[in-house]
């Protein structure tokens, strides 16, 4: 038999009010200026890659396999992340919200802390940094034993990855907006990151967590596989994001031609 699934309510609840919010978004726009709908694609496959990693059978099996675990934190902290952020859910509803609210959410992300949490070193920080104190800290073996912990570890995967994704590849307005070269090297600065954690995890001879996964030699050869997972992993998220990133200043690029050949073309009909 395989793993028994877990359900996570609350996790289920912001998925399911995510989304609610996000296509309803949608919907008001589709009267008048419409969206992309590879935006909307986009955000609904972060969402059902979230169900996937809380609502599945990945869930129950991730306080009996490090791998799993890994997985799980893959999932919520990269993929997911990247997909919402590509999603550009809050230009979405600064676009389909009335006046009160997008006033509100203007002050929002223009207000000091945001401005604080939004900044890349602040951002780049709570990525790599989070990983430390997850793999390396009580707060791991906490995380399988207190269910408050469990959720909050999640909620911070969303976070850490969802600051980094904004940062490098997101489409909704930042107060502190890189230019196309510098998300560049935002992005391959992560990279060693996932490596050195990787290689801690592999290079370990003893069982992390205080032994809840196990203490013998199966549980630590898990353990080396869970680290080759978070490396390879964290190596090709890198270079894809970074593929995305050129792929998005190329874009920027050719509307930016377009636009002086049309500004040269005005010019040159004026008499």
């Amino acid at each position: 038999m395989g793993p028994a699934i877990a359900l996570d309510p609350a996790a289920a609840l912001v998925v399911v009010v995510a989304g609610v919010l996000y296509l309803g978004g949608v919907r008001r726009l589709a009267r008048g200026r419409g969206w992309p709908a590879r935006r909307t694609r986009a955000f609904v496959a972060g969402l059902v890659v979230v169900a996937i990693a809380t609502q599945s059978g990945l869930a129950g099996a991730e306080a009996d396999r490090f791998s799993i675990h890994t997985v799980q934190h893959v999932l919520l902290g990269m993929v997911a992340p990247a997909l919402m952020a590509l999603g550009a859910p809050v230009t979405l509803a600064l676009q389909a919200s009335r006046r009160p609210t997008q006033v509100v959410l203007l002050r929002l992300l223009h207000s000091a802390p945001l401005r604080l949490l939004t900044h890349p070193v602040t951002a780049w920080l709570v990525f790599g940094g989070s990983l430390i104190l997850l793999y390396f800290t009580p707060v791991l073996e906490l995380s399988l034993t207190n269910d408050v912990v469990h959720g909050a570890v999640h909620l911070q995967f969303l976070t850490a990855g969802g600051l980094f994704c904004w940062t490098a590849v997101g489409l909704d307005p930042l107060q502190w907006r890189l230019p196309h070269g510098a998300r560049l090297l935002f992005v391959v600065l992560a990279v060693p990151v996932h490596a050195i954690v990787g290689l801690s995890l592999m290079g370990a001879v003893e069982p992390l967590a205080g032994g809840a996964f196990g203490t013998d030699a199966a549980a630590l050869a898990d353990q080396r596989v869970a680290g080759g997972i978070l490396w390879a992993t964290g190596d090709l998220f890198g270079v894809i994001l970074a593929g995305v990133v050129l792929a998005q200043w190329m874009a920027h690029e050719e509307r930016a031609g377009r636009r002086h050949d049309r500004l040269l073309g005005a010019d040159r009909s004026v008499p």
